[in-house]
C-alpha cells in the first residue's frame, strides 16, 4: 500500500498534515484523525474521525481534506468518509456500570426561561447526529422532559436496574415516570439526594457519549447533590435578555464555578421576536446574555428567537429541531447544540493531550 500509480502514502499524509482541525488548531494527522487510508491506481480513500458527530465544521474539514489530497501528484480520485469517536472528559463515574463519556448540565438561575427546551433540543440534535445520548430530568419539582419528548412511561426494571424510556434515539429518565400525574413532590435535601443518586446509580444507561442533565432552577440541594454524585464535563447557562433573569443566571453561573464545573457558555433564550415584515422586536430587552458572558469571562453560545413553534413542539412531544429544523428557532437550536458539542470535544481533547485550549472560531 506504499505506492500506487505514482502516488505515495507519505505524500498523501504530508498533504493532510497541512489541514488544521479548526477548533483544536492542530493538523488532522497529528491528532490521529486520519483512518483507513488506502491508495489504488491513483484512487485515494480515507476516513476523518471527528471528535463529535455533531461537529459544526464537518463540511469545512471534509472539503479541505479532499482538496489537499486532490493536489497530490498522481491522484485521480478522492473519497472521504466522515466518522466520529467522541472523547471522554477523563472523569471516573464510579456509580455507573458502563462509561458515560461526557455529562453536560443545563441550568438557569430561575424558572420559565426555557432551560428544559434547551436541554431537550440539545439531546435531540446530538442523538440525530449519531451520538449515544441520555437525558436526565433532574428538575425534581417540575419534571417536564417526558412531555416534551412524547413519553408517558418507562420499561419495567431488569435485574434490579431501571431502564430509561427512549424517544428519537435519546434515553430518558425522569421522576415523572415514578409518580402519579399532578402529585406534588414535597421533598427535603436528603430525599432529593437519594433520588438523584438513584437516577445515576440505579439506571441502566448503557454506554453514552453524552448525558444531558436538565437541572432544576436555582442553586440549591439538587444541584449540589448532582455535582457530588456525577462529575460534570461542563455546564450551560440559559437566561432571558432581561435584567432580573440575568442576575439569577449569574448566580447559576457562579454556582458552577463554586463546584469547579467548567462553564461551556451562556445561551440567551427568547432573544427576539421576528415580525412578519422581517423586523425584530426585543420583548425582553437586548444583548443581556452576551453582556453576562462577557462580564463573567465565558463564551456566549448564541441567542434563540421566540417562536410559537417551540411551544407547539413541546406540547406535541416532538422537539422543534426534529419537527421544524429549518425554522429560524430550529436552526438556532441546532447551531447551539453543535457549538456545545464542539466545546465539550475541545475540552476533552485538551485534557487528553498537550493541546492548549484556544478560543474557538465564532
Amino acid at each position: 500500500m506504499g505506492k500506487s500509480a505514482g502516488v505515495e502514502r507519505q505524500a498523501v499524509l504530508a498533504a493532510l498534515s497541512k489541514v488544521q482541525e479548526p477548533e483544536l488548531h492542530r493538523d488532522l494527522v497529528t491528532l490521529g484523525m486520519i483512518k483507513d487510508l488506502a491508495i489504488q491506481d491513483g484512487r485515494v480513500t480515507f476516513s476523518v474521525e471527528l471528535t463529535t458527530p455533531a461537529c459544526p465544521l464537518r463540511g469545512r474539514i471534509e472539503r479541505e481534506a479532499r482538496q489537499a489530497v486532490e493536489a497530490v501528484a498522481g491522484v485521480t480520485e478522492v473519497q472521504v468518509k466522515l466518522t466520529a469517536n467522541v472523547p471522554g472528559d477523563g472523569q471516573a463515574r464510579g456509580l455507573i456500570d458502563r462509561p458515560i463519556r461526557n455529562a453536560i448540565a443545563v441550568a438557569s438561575g430561575k424558572g420559565g426561561v426555557g432551560k428544559t427546551t434547551v436541554a431537550v433540543n440539545l439531546a435531540a440534535v446530538l442523538a440525530r447526529s449519531g451520538a449515544r445520548v441520555g437525558l436526565l430530568d433532574a428538575d425534581i419539582y417540575g419534571p417536564n422532559v417526558p412531555v416534551m419528548m412524547g413519553l408517558e412511561s418507562m420499561p419495567a426494571p431488569v435485574n434490579g436496574k431501571m431502564i430509561p424510556a427512549e424517544a428519537y434515539g435519546v434515553k430518558v429518565m425522569s421522576i415523572a415516570f415514578l409518580v402519579q400525574p399532578g402529585q406534588p413532590l414535597i421533598w427535603r435535601g436528603p430525599m432529593l439526594h437519594s433520588a438523584i443518586r438513584q437516577f445515576i446509580a440505579d439506571v441502566n444507561w448503557g454506554e453514552l457519549d453524552y448525558l444531558v442533565v436538565d437541572l432544576p432552577p436555582g442553586t440549591g440541594d439538587a444541584q449540589l447533590s448532582l455535582a457530588q454524585t456525577l462529575p460534570l464535563s461542563g455546564g450551560v447557562i440559559v437566561t432571558l435578555p432581561q435584567r432580573v433573569s440575568l442576575e439569577d443566571a449569574r448566580r447559576g453561573l457562579e454556582m458552577f464555578r463554586a463546584m469547579q464545573v467548567p462553564i461551556l457558555g451562556v445561551v440567551e433564550n427568547m432573544s427576539y421576536l421576528e415580525l412578519p415584515d422581517g423586523s425584530r422586536m426585543d420583548i425582553f430587552g437586548q444583548g443581556g446574555g452576551e453582556s453576562l458572558a462577557k462580564d463573567a469571562g465565558v463564551p456566549f453560545i448564541g441567542g434563540i428567537p421566540m417562536d410559537a413553534v417551540v411551544r407547539e413542539a413541546g406540547d406535541s412531544g416532538l422537539p422543534v429541531v426534529l419537527g421544524r429544523p429549518d425554522s429560524p428557532v430550529g436552526r438556532a437550536l441546532i447551531a447551539m447544540a453543535e457549538d456545545v458539542a464542539a466545546r465539550v470535544s475541545v475540552q476533552a481533547m485538551s485534557k487528553a493531550s498537550d493541546v492548549v485550549p484556544i478560543q474557538m472560531i465564532d
